[in-house]
């Protein structure tokens, strides 16, 4: 069988979902096993974003504002859950390569009873005071009176949301990511077929304007939870809640809460950094905001496979460490990090002859494209960096050292990001082009700092 003929093979075994030894398999194998189902689950849920905020789009500028300011106020339990899920991710990769399913199925539970009481709280909060939280952030008039049914729905599925964060975690962590990925493509391809039929109303379905949005995510994502408990509680999988592990222990409870506590930070200090930026970026008018604004997607959407391909080393670190094999930890993160630079740069090199066109696909106003164009040709120039950094963050998440990379950000995205942006863009009037090379370097900075951190070695000792 030759090369490429293995490759497709692979790529179907990973779609299928076959159960690997992650501790043992090649590691070119392992790699591509686990990002597969990764990236499709992150194209996936890119896709659902597109047409949501589409099929939003026809109702009025109010229904964006709404829901842009609604996801605002939601990256706050994003956070909460990212967080959470890359504690969970870490400490049951940790179990499943000491081979100790049992303890592994135990911390899925207490992850999920953690996770769930925090939503709760969450949701009875959002829940009652969402006019004023519409309010602080500065809606009109008629964005609460309109909005706020929107925003009520949407607030109170915050258990739906953190329960899908939670499961995804775990089932990463015990090397099972094609189920993340069905969870994903399950609930936003139902989301996808039913937000039209709830927002504009066909046939039996009433219309329902912007709250049908938002009982089509709900209820798509609540399908999704579903799918996934059914194969905690009742799959063939080597991960799964028994009876017996459905007991709360409250040292299992902290010890996942100090875990995650570094990836809410991660998450937190990241949205934070791209908002003021934002913000900067704004004092240019709105072609300079509009160009911003594509640059900005066009980047974190093929950055996606990249994020995927870093995830793998995740598991590969928690579950080597595990098993005892941290020499295979650190190769399986060179290796990942070998493969993500590469990628990056041969996407580098399409922005930087192609910025253009790629452009053009998204405007016609000829200013915002040469803005757009300019962002994708400054920024990508540190995507090689941006590719080491991804999976050396990854890395120290999956051995449960998610500290190290929120320091990191507080002294790169904060400390340094910021004062510099401003300062390129407002006080030596490099306006917006100040601000695309102070990312490019900020983010390669960060980067080579989480590698010379990693090659120091401390995460091979972390204990979770």
């Amino acid at each position: 069988m030759n090369s490429r003929q293995e490759f497709f093979r692979l790529i179907w075994a990973a779609v299928k979902g076959q159960e690997q030894d992650y501790t043992r398999l090649r590691l070119k194998e392992s790699i591509v096993l686990l990002a597969t189902p990764m990236i499709l689950e992150m194209l996936m849920e890119s896709l659902f974003a597109v047409v949501d905020i589409f099929l939003v789009g026809r109702l009025g500028s109010y229904a964006l504002a709404t829901v842009g300011l609604t996801e605002s106020i939601l990256m706050i339990v994003y956070s909460v859950g990212m967080g959470l899920s890359m504690a969970g991710t870490a400490l049951v990769a940790r179990r499943v390569g000491e081979k100790n399913y049992q303890a592994a199925g135990t911390t899925t539970f207490q992850l999920l009873a953690t996770g769930g009481i925090l939503a709760v709280i969450a949701s009875v909060l959002t829940f009652t005071f969402a006019p004023e939280i519409l309010r602080l952030m500065g809606a009109d008039a008629e964005v609460i009176s309109k909005g706020v049914g929107y925003a009520r729905i949407i607030f109170a599925s915050n258990l739906i949301i953190i329960l899908l964060f939670l499961s995804n975690g775990a089932f990463r962590g015990a090397g099972l990511p094609h189920l993340p990925m069905r969870t994903l493509w399950l609930a936003n391809g139902i989301n996808i077929v039913l937000a039209p039929l709830l927002i504009f109303g066909w046939g039996p379905f009433p219309v329902l304007g912007l709250e049908g949005a938002a009982w089509a995510t709900s209820i798509s994502r609540g399908i999704g939870v579903l799918y996934q408990l059914y194969h905690l509680f009742h799959g063939k999988h080597l991960l799964k809640i028994t009876r017996d592990n459905m007991v709360l222990s409250a040292a299992a409870v902290l010890r996942i809460l100090k875990v995650s506590v570094g990836g809410m930070g991660q998450f937190l200090i990241d949205s934070a950094s791209w908002i003021f930026l934002t913000r900067i970026v704004s004092e240019f008018g709105s072609n300079a905001l509009a160009g911003y604004t594509i640059a900005f997607r066009v980047i974190m959407f093929t950055l996606l496979p990249a994020w995927g391909l870093s995830s793998a080393a995740t598991t590969l670190v928690g579950q080597n460490l595990g098993a005892g094999k941290p020499r295979r930890a650190e190769i399986s993160v060179w290796l990942t990090a070998r493969y993500n630079m590469t990628f990056l740069g041969l996407v580098t090199a399409a922005f930087f002859f192609f910025g253009d066109h790629v452009a053009s696909l998204f405007t016609q106003v000829p200013e915002v494209i040469s803005i757009a164009s300019a962002g994708l040709k400054i920024i990508t120039l540190g995507y090689i960096f941006f590719g080491l950094g991804m999976v050396m963050v990854q890395a120290f998440n999956g051995a449960g050292d998610t500290r190290t990379p929120a320091y990191i950000n507080i002294a790169v995205l904060w400390l340094l990001e910021i004062p510099l942006a401003y300062g390129l863009a407002i006080h030596l009037g490099y306006a917006q082009t100040g601000i695309f090379v102070t990312i490019a370097f900020c983010h390669s900075l960060h980067a080579l700092i989480s590698w010379w951190l990693f090659r120091k070695g401390r995460w091979k000792t972390v204990q979770v």
